[in-house]
């Protein structure tokens, strides 16, 4: 009986972890939509600004993995002379940073 209440316990807390984590659209609302739009076209004035490209373009899209996608979240990106492009989105855990990169995905037209 203790054992099935801890199982119990621990479902349930890890599920509060999991629907306490904020939807990727939200995210790409906060963090993203400023330089590449809401519709990730990059059609904003900072990403006219910073020439972003259109991410719903597949062939864009294909230039890139998951990974370097994951990266460029985690690290930021720099210009050739060291200034940042893309600052690091702090305030994000792995699982949320990994669904932004599955919610750009969707946006492929």
């Amino acid at each position: 009986m203790k054992k099935s209440r801890a199982l119990t316990a621990s479902i349930f807390l890890a599920l509060s972890v999991v629907s306490s984590a904020a939807d990727p659209k939200a995210n790409w609302s906060e963090y993203c939509a400023k330089c590449h739009g809401r519709d990730a076209k990059g059609q904003t004035k900072q990403g006219e600004k910073l020439k972003i490209r259109d991410y719903t373009d597949p062939t864009i899209q294909a230039n890139f993995t998951d990974e370097q996608a994951l990266t460029a979240i985690k690290q930021g990106l720099t210009d050739k002379n060291g200034k940042f492009r893309m600052h690091v989105k702090e305030g994000l855990s792995e699982d949320e940073m990994k669904a932004l990169v599955a919610y750009l995905r969707t946006l492929k037209r």
